[in-house]
């Protein structure tokens, strides 16, 4: 039986304490990432560095397969579905990759997961949030590490059942990903508090945002509480104009993903105050795996990471230990391998259900502040997504046989 857990040790491998490995001199094993590099630089380039930064420890401590350095070949699909294809199709003709990796957009995601299925080659998806990708629309060559959408708003919608408000307004992006998390939060908040109200709704398309005329439309249903989906340049007009027009004044906002440093640092002293947000909190995660991953990280970029760091380096090392754990490169071999994976990461040990081929990584939810001009993400507690994910049973009705 294989070992399906990363033989890594956090704290000597980051750090460069873990006595040196054989030298790497084979045949790389070489994997296909794509990824929105020139389209959302904010998130993709950081997320590039985290993947860097773990074949760099990988192929320092020996590689994989016993000896083969880990290689990464990626391409830039500029938030497209067609040029991912084009890209898929490229590494896997003429780089010839094992597999394929990567994606930012839910509708990118999906494009990519349509591909690995139809040319029969495992996929490991790193951004992508949309449910559809593991549940609907999953396939037997797919699997993904961040965690979905159901599972951040799920986390979000315990916050909001809490609050005493009554009449809600959304706000998202007017794709796949914005849909679903508006879908969810409803109905998981209706179930949890039957006397809620959904009274406005703003659909603005992805990167487009009219801020003046959104704001005004939401201020004009009255809520008590607006659930935000927007971000990165949205979520910043989004920002400024609803708090120069008071949208925020005594009115609980849950925003999805705001408290990541991706969005929180670029709002800087703008950052809203009091919002309750999924993000991460790097700065105060006090665990062993998560210090010696922030030491080796700020060591080699001087810089401090972002969540889309933190989901590159947990590509990296999943992708080695469905690799070792395979003991090959063959795609049945790596599937088998994939289903049921376990991995320690800086964010704790994950495990990729066999049920649907997400993995457990979990979510921190907490509250933004402003400390010393920067935004930062408060009172914050860490959820698994074992904790949050239905079970079996209920996946066979979420993903039809295909």
């Amino acid at each position: 039986m294989f070992n399906k857990v990363l033989p890594f040790v956090f704290a000597a491998a980051c750090l460069g304490l873990a006595a040196p490995a054989a030298a790497v001199s084979a045949e790389p094993v070489a994997v296909g990432e794509i990824n929105s590099y020139s389209r959302i630089p904010a998130f993709t380039l950081p997320y590039r560095k985290g993947w860097e930064l773990a074949v760099e420890q990988i192929n320092a401590r020996g590689g994989v397969l016993g000896g083969r350095p880990l290689k990464i070949i990626a391409r830039d699909d500029a938030g497209s579905p067609a040029q991912a294809l084009t890209a898929a199709n490229e590494l896997l003709t003429r780089e010839k990759v094992v597999m394929l990796a990567g994606g930012y957009l839910s509708n990118v995601g999906l494009a990519i997961s349509d591909f690995a299925d139809r040319k029969k080659v495992a996929y490991l998806a790193s951004e992508p949030l949309t449910d559809a990708l593991t549940w609907s629309h999953g396939n037997a060559h797919t699997f993904r590490i961040r965690p979905s959408t159901y599972v951040q708003t799920a986390v979000l919608v315990r916050e909001a059942a809490k609050l005493p408000a009554k009449r809600w307004a959304t706000i998202a992006p007017n794709y796949e990903y914005g849909q679903a998390a508006v879908a969810n939060f409803k109905t998981l908040l209706k179930q949890a508090r039957p006397d809620v109200e959904f009274v406005a709704e703003q659909w603005p398309a992805q990167f487009k945002l009219d801020a003046g005329p959104t704001v005004e439309a939401l201020e004009r249903a009255k809520p008590d509480a607006i659930f935000n989906v927007t971000f990165s340049s949205d979520l910043a007009k989004f920002v400024r104009e609803g708090t120069l027009r008071g949208l925020f004044r005594n009115r609980p906002v849950v925003s999805l993903l705001t408290g990541e440093p991706d969005y929180l640092v670029p709002l800087a002293a703008e950052t809203p105050d009091g919002w309750i947000v999924t993000g991460y909190p790097w700065e105060e995660i006090d665990t062993p795996a998560h210090r010696a991953y922030l030491a080796a990280y700020r060591a080699k970029y001087h810089e401090e990471p972002t969540m889309g760091s933190l989901v590159g380096y947990n590509l990296g090392l999943s992708l080695a230990a469905a690799l070792n754990a395979a003991g090959g490169t063959k795609t049945d071999a790596l599937l088998k391998a994939l289903s049921g994976l376990a991995v320690d990461t800086p964010a704790g040990a994950i495990t990729f259900r066999p049920s649907d081929h997400q993995s457990t990584m979990g979510v921190w939810v907490g509250r933004t502040k402003v400390i010393d001009g920067k935004g930062r993400m408060v009172d914050w507690r860490f959820v698994s997504g074992a904790d949050v994910l239905p079970d079996a049973e209920a996946v066979k009705k979420l993903r039809p046989a295909r």
